[in-house]
């Protein structure tokens, strides 16, 4: 996709500017004064966790907007001239950081002057490097995204972290309702320790602590939790391994004992019959949470179910 340029948007949004300053009314200000108490927040986001946890921490007081479509890519999304005026006319824009959304300095720079607070929603949170067991993808965007794992949202304990930093940006933009904000974050915060037992407690009791992933994108499960990912190099969930990738798949199972081969997608019958045929593994779906899918809407998925999910695929894989 094109990428959009700063003066492109530039012209954009004096435009839209101009066009709000003649349809502006006269307000008394008591009326002003009501209508800050009473506005509801207009939030955009870039990944699913900012999107939940954000509804979560905000509730009744914010509007959210997730900036990337459902089913799309995460790592190769690029904003669209509209997206970026919607962004401009919002109270806020919280991404992720770390490196996964490359059109955020682009944004950042075209709307340097609009009033909308930028976010990055990973400050303060203690990056881990990429691990050398990484897939040839992993190394693709290990020169565009730079040395660190960007999924930082997969481990519950940095999730709190990334909660705080959105209730924080909550509580600047409307500090009457900081109570409901800090009474939201509590709870979250509280689920979030949950799970984190829970994850714990899953990987205590598993005998196998090793795992092959198409995509070596759970390093922060390996960093918590004391796992090891194996990452195939361009292992498809919709194309037949080749040689290579069962041999090397036909290695690992052997040396760690492993029957389960992990896909961050759904993943065909092919594929899943020839990983059976050739090295007698099954296939299992993990989910990276960073986008949801059509049908984890219409299943009404959250955060915290995706990642039990995720925990039950892990039960069985590391068996």
């Amino acid at each position: 996709m094109k990428k959009i340029t700063p003066i492109i948007i530039a012209i954009i949004l004096t435009l839209l500017v101009l066009l709000t300053a003649c349809g502006s009314n006269t307000e008394t200000p008591t009326t002003s004064s009501n209508n800050k108490e009473n506005k509801t927040l207009k939030i955009y986001t870039t990944l699913f966790p900012i999107e939940d946890f954000t509804k979560k921490i905000g509730g009744e007081h914010v509007e959210v907007t997730n900036i990337i479509p459902v089913g799309a890519d995460a790592h190769s999304f690029e904003p669209t001239p509209k997206t970026m005026v919607n962004i401009a006319k919002g109270d806020a824009f919280i991404y992720n950081g770390a490196g996964m959304e490359g059109y955020v300095e682009s944004i950042t720079q075209s709307l340097q002057n609009e009033k909308v607070v930028f976010v990055e929603a990973s400050q303060g949170i203690e990056l881990i490097e990429f691990n050398e067991e990484h897939d040839e993808h992993e190394e693709e965007n290990h020169e565009e995204h730079g040395e660190h794992d960007m999924h930082l949202w997969l481990d519950p304990i940095r999730a709190i972290t990334l909660a705080d930093t959105i209730k924080q940006t909550l509580i600047e933009l409307k500090p009457e309702a900081k109570e409901d904000f800090e009474e939201n974050f509590t709870r979250l915060k509280q689920e979030l320790e949950t799970l984190d037992q829970e994850f714990a407690n899953m990987v205590e009791e598993a005998p196998n602590h090793t795992f092959i992933v198409s995509h070596a994108a759970f390093g922060y499960w390996t960093d918590r939790y004391d796992l090891q990912q194996i990452g195939i190099s361009g292992l498809s969930p919709s194309n037949e391994p080749s040689q290579k990738q069962l041999q090397e798949m036909i290695e690992y199972a052997n040396e760690y004992n492993i029957q389960y081969v992990l896909f961050e997608q759904n993943v065909t019958s092919k594929v899943a019959k020839a990983l059976k045929n050739e090295i007698g593994a099954d296939a299992l779906q993990l989910h990276d949470i960073s986008v949801l899918t059509e049908e984890d809407v219409k299943n009404k998925e959250d955060y915290f179910s995706l990642m039990r999910s995720n925990i039950e695929t892990l039960r069985t894989a590391l068996q």
